[in-house]
């Protein structure tokens, strides 16, 4: 394991994708438990996408009292089947919420009649709710939930919006196994904006996989800016970047 620094932004890289899930694991229950010292009950945002199954799988196995926990996710498709497992609320429910009790689970729907009205009312319940952490991935275009560059808005005035979906977001749906072809993957999405994601107190990200090394590249070498999202990153007080092998290879090497 390597650990370096950029800016306010930790780095930890492991020698392998399962072991970058132990050790993300690990760092994120330390801190809840640490958390749940201090008070009574936690607030955490969670991301859906398959870069998260190993720290999912391994945070399953830690000794954390998930009575003590309010669950949020960070987006959701606008208008897909509300069965279908591409579903972000359906992903977590299958790896995470389903599994442990938690104090509450509170879901985006992307099937509300009105998606603006859902992002009002999922606003609402993060303010009474202020975020403790967050445990997040970052997409092959560098973008931080579906804050993808043309929509992402590093002083956003709302917490939670309506975003269309750029190319090669869509298209990374694909590449992750998500979708069988572009056309299946949804065009529109609810997402939490970037100022409701830093508004947490800790960031964790996981980042495993070959095709995250440019964009973990740009996350610590790019100016900090919209056009690469995950930059932000660099200015957060307590944020950890979690890579493996392959997503480092373009910092490392």
């Amino acid at each position: 394991m390597q650990e370096l620094t950029k800016d306010n932004l930790t780095i930890m890289a492991e020698d392998t994708r399962a072991l970058m899930g132990k050790l993300a694991a690990a760092a994120v229950a330390a801190k809840i438990n640490s958390l749940l010292e201090l008070k009574p009950v936690i607030n955490i945002i969670f991301a859906a996408a398959p870069s998260q199954n190993e720290f999912l799988e391994n945070l399953l196995q830690a000794n954390i009292d998930w009575s003590s926990i309010n669950a949020f996710h960070m987006d959701e498709y606008l208008g897909l089947d509300a069965a279908a497992p591409q579903g972000f609320g359906n992903f977590l429910r299958e790896r995470l919420f389903d599994q442990v009790a938690f104090r509450a689970v509170h879901f985006l729907n992307g099937n509300a009649e009105n998606p603006s009205q859902e992002c009002i009312r999922y606003a609402e319940l993060l303010e009474q709710n202020p975020v403790d952490l967050v445990c997040m991935g970052i997409g092959e275009n560098t973008h931080l939930a579906f804050n993808d560059p043309h929509v992402a808005d590093f002083n956003d005035h709302v917490l939670v919006k309506v975003v269309d979906l750029d190319l090669e977001c869509r298209v990374q749906q694909v590449n992750d196994g998500c979708f069988e072809a572009l056309e299946e993957v949804p065009t529109h999405a609810l997402t939490l904006t970037i100022p409701a994601l830093l508004k947490a107190d800790y960031i964790f990200a996981m980042v495993p996989g070959e095709k995250k090394a440019t964009a973990v590249y740009h996350t610590l070498n790019a100016d900090i800016s919209e056009k690469y999202p995950s930059t932000i990153l660099r200015k957060h007080p307590n944020a950890i970047l979690f890579v493996d092998d392959k997503s480092s290879v373009q910092i490392l090497n």
